[in-house]
């Protein structure tokens, strides 16, 4: 139930896999035989392709440890045929009502109601022109419209040969019904294929197979929710996990949700893990752990890094679960491969530099005393602080100018300042300038970033108004004895504080830092980063700090007049992830030659800004924030990371597998842009994109920075004030005589 040109298109993604066994690691695992936890892949690799399709199964084996284990769900044909399915109800998992209008069916499945399309209906010569699609709704469909077949069990072994093979029994008692048994077909499969693993919820089952099967064939009781009713039992999922003793009379092993081992509190933040580790392996059964998706919400104490997730349940110093179950097999690879031990390890292999953004801000409100302290405990090399000017003309670290952004400030007093100003952005704000620093400090809490709230992907909610807000001169004063390579401070806006307030911000920043002591001192490298090349040139002109232009556009490229004006007044450059990789529909079409013409040019390239959350980072980085950080230093080669998380960045530099050469694993190859866009059928396949632009010398070239105005011109301020006197006067005025 094949198609022969599905491996053809998937063949053609293995040379960028191709690497050798991963890494072995000296030291024992605490897993009950000794050996690595396994990584059996649900369906192949259903995180991006539909779920048990011959892409699935076939990018598991290239992407991901070579031991990796294929898992498929069995299900029973009316012709009583095994074959791989993600869900019981067709519908959910291929196009079947396309072919069978009328096919909708209501049978009981474990004691409950339940309508769909089922295989029951139909046997395996009319299930052939039925193709699997993507079964979750938040992944990219766009695979679906290509022909994927429903592949059989014995299609896995013959047509992967995968090194382990895991078949899951979920229903065995509701093909009893149909005169269908699973225990049969299991016994019949069996003798033609090397089954590794059968897992099942039902007892019953697993009690009728026990002893009858191969010997090395391990038997897998799964534990669903704990208040669900095991059928042969009638005892709750979560009661028996008090008799391992009993799953051991017919079990070697039990597979659990991840949530049995690391509960988690209402609001999902880590509670004490349990003892259930200890208690299988106490009862002499293995245990793996399940619910694996790089995709799905999982704990806040992970921060969205679903490799700190895995670590957690195989590489913690107290226990290692035996397995783990997952939609996305590359990342527990790297895990395993690349990323344990790494506590012991001293190895710092100094590519990227890593650059906080508003401090560790993907874990504290931006900009303050917590988020500043995360990223140096974190192992930020350099941390930032992104200045604004208050009303008083206090230099301060404030990730936007705009205080709508992340403080409180539409909760307060001071929300009816709200006015548009077309010079800085075209939306609603109080500014930082219409607010002295008593006014912020003592009125204003700050507000932790929610990029992607509309995904529902809140960031740290129990500490969402944590944290002091800082000077620069409070920023400098903490910084001085930390273990950093530097510091960057960015400015922006310069040209307007300057003609419409009066501050000059490059004066105000450099005497900030020498009253600091930072212009007498080597001990840390202080890096200016500014959009405007204006800014610049005028620290150029009166300090020898390290100058990094910002280029806030997507380009394709830098034309050698831009290279030439750059490299007058700057000494690296940051650029956005897009104009690396720029992405249609979340998918990477190609690599630019950005950062080869800046580097070509003596310009060391720092990308911004790297996000943990999955929603952040095209599909060809399987929502990996460490396969991302991956792409652009080994794939694009770049010099530096400006990260909203410096632990994965950290943890990345520290990883085993940095330097292997032609030894490197296939799992930890960076991406190759494009690759998964040209795999998708040409009816699917997104609209071209526009031709991004090349960066020109004209670009890059602005006029000097104006002086600061005199006291004599009206403020802005006071033109602020008169506009939002005109509004509470019209306000006043309609609520007197309203409108009719």
């Amino acid at each position: 139930m094949r198609g022969s040109h599905v491996c053809s298109l998937v063949s053609s993604l293995v040379f960028l896999w191709l690497g050798v066994a991963a890494a072995q690691k000296a030291s024992s695992w605490k897993t009950l035989s000794g050996n690595a936890p396994a990584i059996i892949a649900k369906g192949g690799f259903s995180g991006i392709f539909p779920d048990s399709s011959e892409f699935a199964y076939q990018f598991a084996l290239i992407a991901s440890s070579p031991d990796t284990i294929l898992y498929c769900d069995v299900r029973l044909t009316k012709d009583g045929l095994g074959i791989c399915l993600p869900d019981i109800k067709m519908d959910n998992c291929t196009n079947i009502p396309d072919f069978y209008q009328q096919g909708r069916k209501s049978y009981l499945v474990n004691g409950v109601s339940t309508a769909g399309w089922f295989s029951v209906d139909y046997n395996g010569t009319e299930l052939g022109q039925v193709s699997l699609k993507q079964s979750i709704f938040s992944r990219s469909p766009r695979f679906d419209p290509s022909f994927f077949p429903i592949l059989a069990v014995e299609d896995i072994a013959s047509k992967f040969k995968p090194p382990g093979m895991w078949l899951n029994v979920q229903h065995d008692s509701f093909y009893s019904q149909f005169n269908l048994s699973m225990s049969n077909y299991i016994f019949s499969v069996s003798k033609r294929v090397i089954v590794d693993y059968i897992s099942s919820p039902e007892v019953s089952f697993l009690t009728k197979v026990s002893g009858k099967l191969s010997n090395n064939t391990r038997l897998v009781f799964r534990f669903l929710d704990e208040s669900t009713i095991e059928p042969s039992t009638k005892q709750t999922y979560g009661s028996m996990l008090k008799n391992l003793t009993f799953v051991k009379t017919f079990a070697s092993g039990i597979i659990v949700p991840k949530k049995y081992i690391w509960p988690v509190s209402p609001d999902n933040y880590l509670e004490p893990h349990t003892s259930v580790v200890d208690d299988a392996h106490k009862a002499g059964l293995e245990i793996y752990a399940a619910d694996f998706a790089n995709d799905f919400m999982f704990s806040y104490n992970h921060s969205y890094d679903p490799l700190a997730e895995y670590l957690s349940f195989i590489d913690n110093g107290a226990f290692s679960v035996d397995g783990v179950l997952t939609d996305f097999p590359v990342t527990p690879s790297e895990a395993i491969g690349c990323f344990t031990n790494l506590k012991k390890s001293k190895t710092d292999h100094g590519k990227p530099l890593i650059i906080s953004h508003n401090g560790a801000s993907g874990d504290y409100p931006a900009c303050t005393d917590l988020a500043y302290q995360k990223a140096v405990d974190d192992g930020a090399d350099v941390i930032d602080c992104p200045v604004q000017l208050t009303k008083d003309g206090i230099p301060i670290c404030m990730s936007s100018i705009n205080l709508m952004d992340d403080t409180t400030v539409a909760k307060s007093q001071f929300a009816s300042q709200t006015a548009v100003i077309k010079d800085i952005e075209s939306v609603l704000g109080v500014f930082t300038f219409n607010l002295t620093w008593d006014d912020i400090v003592k009125n204003l809490r700050p507000k932790i970033s929610t990029p992607f709230s509309s995904f529902k992907l809140d960031r740290n909610p129990r500490y969402r108004n944590a944290g002091n807000f800082m000077r620069l001169s409070d920023f400098l004063d903490f910084t001085k004895d930390k273990d950093l390579s530097g510091i960057m401070i960015s400015v922006e806006h310069a040209a307007f504080v300057a003609e419409e307030l009066g501050f000059d911000m490059v004066d105000s920043v450099i005497k900030t830092l020498d009253a600091a002591g930072y212009s007498n001192q080597t001990a840390q490298k202080v890096m200016i980063q500014s959009s405007n090349s204006s800014v610049l040139v005028k620290f150029k002109q009166q300090t020898k700090y390290d100058l990094v232009y910002m280029i806030n556009e997507e380009v394709k490229d830098a034309a050698p007049s831009s290279l030439a004006a750059i490299k007058k007044f700057a000494d690296a450059v940051s650029v956005e992830g897009n104009s690396i990789f720029p992405e249609n529909r979340h998918f990477t079409t190609y690599q630019t030659n950005l950062v080869e013409s800046l580097q070509n040019a003596g310009l060391p390239v720092y990308v911004y800004t790297l996000m943990n959350e999955f929603a952040s980072q095209p599909y060809d980085f399987f929502s990996d924030a460490t396969a991302q950080i991956n792409a652009y230093v080994q794939g694009a080669g770049v010099n530096g990371v400006i990260t909203d998380f410096p632990a994965t960045a950290r943890r990345y530099k520290l990883n085993t597998c940095m330097h292997m050469g032609n030894n490197t694993p296939s799992f930890m190859a960076p991406a190759r842009p494009g690759d998964l866009l040209q795999i998708i059928s040409k009816p699917a396949q997104p609209p071209a994109m526009s031709p991004m632009p090349l960066l020109t010398g004209s670009d890059v070239a602005e006029p000097p920075l104006p002086p600061a105005r005199t006291a004599q011109a009206p403020s802005l301020a006071s033109r602020m004030q008169a506009h939002a006197a005109i509004v509470v006067t019209l306000a006043m005025l309609l609520a007197c005589h309203p409108l009719v």
